[in-house]
């Protein structure tokens, strides 16, 4: 599911997701119990026409509520009622329903829809997104942008489980800055997959998914620091060392890091300290080298909308944590 709106920390009210179960959207004067109460219908059996029905039923306040739901099976409903705030309205597909209010144009939701079905192969949150900016381009919300969040569960597994949940709480453009943590999270992803390749002993693929961290992100002194210690592992340890050394002059707690780190998982971490302390020479203080490191290129990241889809089987395979872990 994927929101944006001008209004503060839209993420901790709007998305309510559930693995194997299904998506609810509470919006406009929104119900925030609708969430977690629509869940619970959806969980105990009831499909999407039904859970929603029983929610506006049992609300006097129903008038001035949007809410749509989205159950496992793909079976999609939705209610605007007739006291929300003009334009406002929904649209439903095959697994999907997009819906709005407070819109500059009543084409907005009817965008947001073709958006999401026009991307269909492409990965869930690149779909979501897609329909944003199309809302967007249709003239989005009336009082401009404050807001917006992604999450997307797989489809099965416990209750808490995510492939991704990202919040911009109060930026001016959020779906920008949605787009950039979009390409942070795939980033920190690749990462993740290399500490399991080095907990493997698997040194050239953890080596191949730290660079494609690096690249992706080549401003996070993290990823940075990673990637050379990967190169370095790899056998390119000039290479490795310059990345590592820009890492230490952005942030010099990465230099006490190669201290501490295990020396079964690390073996180089010992030589590439020596190699910087000689470089140092005497005032023991590491110097910075110039920034032509190896070349990093960052593809393009295309964005992507108040979308609500139901977690899929696909989305599923992703990686799992095994062995060491760097941690947060």
């Amino acid at each position: 599911m994927a929101v944006q709106s001008h209004w503060f920390a839209v993420g901790s009210l709007v998305p309510w997701v559930q693995p194997g179960v299904g998506a609810v959207a509470t919006q406009a004067s929104l119900e925030v119990s609708y969430g977690p109460r629509g869940l619970a219908l959806l969980a105990e059996g009831a499909d999407a026409p039904s859970a929603l029905a029983q929610l506006i039923a049992a609300d006097e306040l129903s008038g001035v509520r949007q809410v749509a739901i989205v159950d496992g099976a793909g079976r999609a409903a939705a209610h605007t009622g007739d006291r929300c705030m003009a334009q406002a309205g929904h649209v439903s597909g095959e697994g999907v329903s997009c819906q709005a209010n407070i819109m500059a144009s009543a084409e907005v939701w009817p965008a947001m829809l073709s958006a999401f079905q026009e991307a269909e192969g492409a990965p869930l949150a690149r779909r979501l997104m897609a329909a944003l900016h199309a809302a967007e381009a249709a003239g989005g919300d009336l009082r401009g942008r404050q807001s917006a969040a992604i999450v997307v569960a797989p489809g099965t597994g416990e209750p808490w489980e995510r492939v991704l949940s990202l919040r911009v709480e109060d930026d001016p453009e959020p779906l920008d800055e949605l787009d950039r943590l979009l390409v942070s999270d795939e980033a920190y992803r690749y990462a993740g997959e290399g500490d399991d390749h080095v907990a493997a002993g698997e040194c050239d693929e953890a080596a191949r998914l730290y660079q494609r961290a690096h690249e992706l992100v080549p401003e996070s002194h993290e990823l940075r620091f990673w990637a050379g210690l990967g190169a370095a592992q790899h056998g390119q340890v000039d290479d490795g060392l310059a990345l590592i050394a820009s890492a230490i002059a952005q942030q010099p707690g990465w230099r006490a890091l190669l201290g501490r780190l295990p020396a079964d998982m690390w073996p180089v971490a010992a030589d590439v300290l020596a190699r910087l302390d000689e470089q140092a020479g005497e005032t023991g203080r590491v110097t910075m080298l110039p920034h032509d490191v190896p070349a990093c290129l960052t593809p393009e990241f295309q964005g992507i909308g108040s979308c609500s889809a139901p977690p899929t089987a696909a989305q599923d395979a992703q990686p799992r944590v095994v062995g060491w872990r760097r941690g947060p």
